[in-house]
């Protein structure tokens, strides 16, 4: 049994709830970097490649662009949270190329929050994730669940 105390638990995410947060300076160094060991497209390689393509210039892959997103939410709360992983996301969505220069931030929306039938001290809770650039335009979408513990008694913190 875990008895470590955390600061948020199932009960921290009702229906509804919206989170806003991060700021995250992408750099052309690091857009490449993730895109040679991971995503090795030439757009995502170099200027030249990205201005041929029908981005027009450099852009991070989108698994850097989630992965950024994640990064995001880890530093916000998530690491401060009685987290028990994710079965998986059900929609990934790009919708506008990020690149070299930006500033991301994220804004959490939760959608679901309901306890798991087979795991009663365990709660799901499913959000969607909206990554915006520095001029509020959505760059990415993620809706998926986390998996919670259950706050010991039940009561949501204050």
């Amino acid at each position: 049994m875990n008895t470590k105390t955390w600061k948020y638990y199932w009960e921290d995410f009702p229906v509804g709830k919206v989170r806003e947060f991060g700021a995250y300076i992408v750099t052309a160094e690091e857009i490449m970097d993730f895109a040679g060991k991971f995503d090795p497209q030439p757009f995502h390689l170099s200027e030249e490649a990205g201005k041929a393509s029908l981005f027009g210039g450099l852009c991070a892959s989108g698994w850097h662009t989630c992965a950024m997103t994640m990064r995001m939410m880890c530093d916000e709360f998530l690491l401060d949270t009685a987290s028990l992983g994710s079965p998986g996301l059900e929609n990934i969505r790009w919708i506008k190329p990020v690149r070299p220069g930006d500033t991301l931030h994220v804004r959490s929306v939760v959608l679901e929050a309901r306890p798991m039938e087979s795991k009663p001290h365990v709660g799901l809770v499913k959000v969607r994730w909206e990554t915006l650039n520095q001029n509020n335009e959505e760059v990415a979408q993620m809706e998926g669940y986390g998996m919670y513990r259950r706050r010991p008694g039940g009561i949501k913190a204050e």
